[in-house]
């Protein structure tokens, strides 16, 4: 399955380079417990400081809230994400204590009909 989220950075361009240069190679163990929970892909697009973060998962494997408690007992991954903290931002959109919010999918071109 595909999933797509957003997220804001903080408007700092000092903090954004820092960001990124952090997912130019993540830490072993963030990419280990993301493939481990199902995790097939993921790829994160920034425009300005909106961030969209696009994952496919394998359904057999993949069930969110077991990652989160995962990630919540992990000491490490706990550490990456109080990192990430300090450069991200909640959209205006996003619910209290939350990070990553869901979109919703408004068109697929597999859905249009084709033309004749």
């Amino acid at each position: 399955m595909r999933h797509c989220y957003a997220l804001d950075l903080r408007d700092d361009a000092g903090s954004i380079a820092q960001y990124e240069a952090h997912h130019r190679r993540i830490w072993p163990e963030v990419a280990a417990h993301l493939r481990r929970h199902g995790v097939l892909g993921m790829e994160i697009y920034r425009l300005g400081t909106r961030m969209v973060m696009v994952m496919d998962t394998d359904d057999a494997v993949y069930d969110p809230e077991t990652m989160a408690r995962s990630a919540k007992t992990d000491a490490r991954l706990r550490e990456w994400e109080a990192l990430m903290w300090t450069f991200q931002a909640p959209t205006p959109w996003t619910p209290p204590g939350e990070k990553w919010t869901p979109m919703r999918r408004i068109f697929n071109l597999d859905e249009q009909p084709l033309a004749t």
